[in-house]
């Protein structure tokens, strides 16, 4: 069948469409994108304004025809960060689905994480044992650890690139002072769930996902787009350090221009590598290996799971992926499976 997964996160309205039916490697057919920065629109009071909201609804009614035009069976739409955190979010989500007929589901963080740590699960394979995912977006990073394809583990935090960058270096570029105090804070606020993290075992294999992480590779060395999504990818941590060492001083303007850097994520690489590199601080690894599938994969393997022929709602299908939203019984008691390894786990993690 043909798919349509589309993603309001905190950058951009992203539709991705492929091809795909159970037990089969889901095949890219198109990807649109449309660059909104909804989390820069949210004013102080934690609302979208009516214009910003007139501009959502256009771009979802754009992609929604676009999804017709190029035979999606269904479309999966969801929003992340930006949208989960709007005052006026129920409103202008019912704007859209009057207007567009799309509904919106809102992922929380921890569903995010459990998505996208499915891709990266079936990315990998069993072969990759315990599973460690990092994966920084713009409003928000979520981490997750597991062996199974549910985590054990899964948190979020608000440390997304988008969001460093606005409330933490108010400078273009940033002052060496603001940089030292920005990895400080980030260690503060880490702290509590690496430990846990750590406490749940040391990870087979230590895995990221998304654009930032991707830029980040590319920066240090990894293989470029046109490779191909097999090309394997890393980002080391002393990589990671040496590429700190100019960026930090280099404008939004300047990093624009790197080879593997968007214009219109530029502004945020500063931020978003100073959080990886904190992330790789806090939970003592050395090197990710960078994986092409995430949240929006993570969305459509869980639907694929879930085909049993019966028309239904897509989007209802990625509540099973574990407690505590919308669990099935089946989930709920692998959570509590997974649960219950986590606090048998006696190893921790070389300090």
């Amino acid at each position: 069948m043909r798919l349509g997964v589309l993603d309001v996160g905190s950058n951009t309205v992203h539709l991705l469409v492929v091809d795909a039916f159970r037990g089969a490697h889901p095949t890219p057919m198109t990807s649109e994108k449309t660059v909104l920065r909804l989390a820069e629109r949210i004013g102080p009071e934690r609302r979208l304004a009516a214009a910003d909201a007139d501009e959502l609804v256009r771009t979802v009614a754009e992609a929604e025809t676009a999804a017709v035009r190029t035979g999606c069976e269904d479309l999966m739409g969801f929003a992340t960060s930006a949208i989960r955190e709007a005052e006026n979010s129920a409103e202008v989500l019912q704007r859209v689905h009057d207007e567009t007929g799309v509904e919106l589901q809102v992922l929380s963080g921890e569903q995010e994480a459990r998505l996208t740590f499915l891709a990266v699960r079936r990315w990998f394979g069993w072969s990759a044992g315990r599973l460690l995912l990092a994966d920084i977006g713009g409003g928000s990073l979520e981490m997750a650890i597991g062996i199974d394809e549910l985590p054990d583990l899964a948190a979020s935090l608000p440390l997304g690139a988008g969001r460093v960058n606005r409330t933490r270096l108010p400078q273009d570029p940033p002052s060496q002072q603001q940089v030292g105090e920005l990895r400080e804070w980030l260690d503060e606020q880490l702290a509590p769930t690496a430990e846990d993290f750590r406490a749940n075992g040391r990870p087979d294999r230590a895995v990221a996902t998304s654009k930032t992480f991707r830029s980040l590779a590319r920066l240090t060395g990894a293989a470029p787009a046109s490779a191909g999504p097999r090309a394997p990818r890393k980002l080391t941590a002393t990589g990671l350090q040496q590429l700190l060492a100019f960026i930090t001083r280099m404008s939004s303007a300047d990093l624009a221009a790197l080879d593997g850097v968007s214009s219109a994520r530029a502004h945020q690489l500063v931020s978003g590598a100073l959080v990886a590199e904190a992330v790789l601080r806090a939970l003592q690894v050395e090197e990710l290996d960078i994986c092409p599938w995430a949240l929006r994969e993570g969305i459509i393997l869980r639907r694929l799971d879930h085909a049993n022929g019966e028309d239904h709602t897509a989007m209802r299908t990625i509540a099973s992926v574990g407690a505590p939203v919308g669990s099935t019984p089946a989930a709920q008691a692998h959570a509590d499976r997974g649960t219950g390894r986590q606090a048998q786990q006696t190893a921790r993690w070389d300090r």
